[in-house]
């Protein structure tokens, strides 16, 4: 008996990935073969393909999310065409939107990669994603930090504790004021363990971060990353922290073939609302990084006042239109300049009118 030949046969198979298992869906010649559920495995999944399609040709596709990139890098360590694509930019139905299953994913993912639809997002090599890692984690830790110290004033406030004027004017917390703090007893142990429990949870969150902000002035050493820091902090408003979050969540400036794919991935373009002869923008688009939106935002009202050629172009944006709608326009016209520091390696250029 002759074993069937699927040569120069495509198959287009899309993932929907989860920790105990994968929904997969397999198409061919714009018909849907099977869907079924299978260990999360690349290596079993080729296999699969290689018994029941054999010497056919395959290309697979998941959603970013909870799996990260390691499928995509197990698919390329079996030679195999794998992409990573934004939930968001899949194309869906008006029935996929309301019904959602792991089938139905699965499906629309097959679907739409056989359409020729999906675009692949960027994959930073692992030590890249590492870093940002990271620097992921500095930002969990400063979260956990204020969750801390809200939590803290928050039982002082509610037992009438009072803190002393000389610790309730300074936003950051002194050793002193932690000494202050570890003095006091509520009215019964319950009180005074839970107090203090909060104020060890504290301090060892503030090691941490030390400990995480070493090892970042550790890596921003390295010859691969050090000049485009060195450049980066020659920006008003960015400093070291906001430098490494740049580097750590674009990794490569050059992966942008223009400027205003930059802009789109950080989030200072307008949302646009367009139908027949009506239209009208939406503010700010509501896509957007989340990291680094807030940091460039934030930078350019330092710029504001410490470049004067900016200084001159928030003066004139103010005459048409409101503070806030003015500095996204300073944000994005900083986040020009911070693209060219970083790409030609050179220190930033104040009043410079463009």
């Amino acid at each position: 008996m002759t074993s069937p030949n699927f040569n120069n046969v495509n198959f287009f198979v899309g993932i929907d990935t989860h920790l105990k298992n994968w929904t997969v869906t397999i198409r061919a010649n714009g018909i849907e073969l099977k869907t079924f559920s299978m260990n999360p495995s690349a290596s079993e999944l080729n296999n699969y393909l290689v018994k029941h399609y054999p010497y056919g040709s395959s290309k697979f596709a998941y959603e970013a999310g909870f799996a990260g990139f390691s499928p995509y890098r197990r698919f390329n360590e079996l030679g195999l065409n794998c992409i990573v694509v934004n939930p968001a930019d899949i194309p869906s139905t008006g029935k996929e939107k309301s019904v959602k299953t792991d089938p139905t994913d699965s499906r629309k993912l097959a679907r739409e990669l056989e359409n020729g639809n999906l675009k692949p997002i960027y994959i930073p090599n692992i030590s890249a994603e590492e870093l940002r890692s990271l620097m992921r984690l500095r930002f969990r830790l400063v979260q956990n930090q204020t969750r801390l110290k809200n939590r803290i004033k928050g039982l002082l406030h509610n037992y009438g504790i009072p803190i002393p004027k000389e610790f309730s004017s300074n936003s950051r917390w002194s050793n002193n004021f932690i000494a202050w703090l570890k003095k006091l007893s509520l009215s019964s142990s319950a009180g005074t363990f839970t107090l203090h429990n909060l104020i060890d949870q504290l301090i060892e969150s503030r090691q941490h971060l030390k400990n995480v902000l070493r090892q970042l002035r550790l890596e921003a050493s390295k010859d691969i990353i050090a000049p485009a820091i060195s450049a980066l902090c020659s920006v008003p408003g960015i400093a070291f922290i906001s430098a490494m979050s740049l580097f750590t969540e674009i990794i490569d400036i050059n992966r942008f073939s223009n400027f205003d794919k930059l802009a789109s991935f950080v989030g200072l373009v307008p949302s646009i609302y367009s139908s027949a002869d009506t239209q009208f923008s939406r503010g700010i688009s509501f896509r957007h990084n989340k990291f680094l939106r807030p940091l460039i935002i934030e930078a350019a009202w330092t710029a504001v006042r410490r470049d004067p050629a900016l200084s001159l172009k928030y003066f004139q944006l103010c005459k048409s239109m409101p503070k806030n709608k003015a500095i996204i326009r300073i944000a994005k016209k900083l986040l020009s300049r911070i693209k060219h520091v970083w790409i030609q390696n050179e220190d930033y250029k104040f009043s410079l009118v463009a």
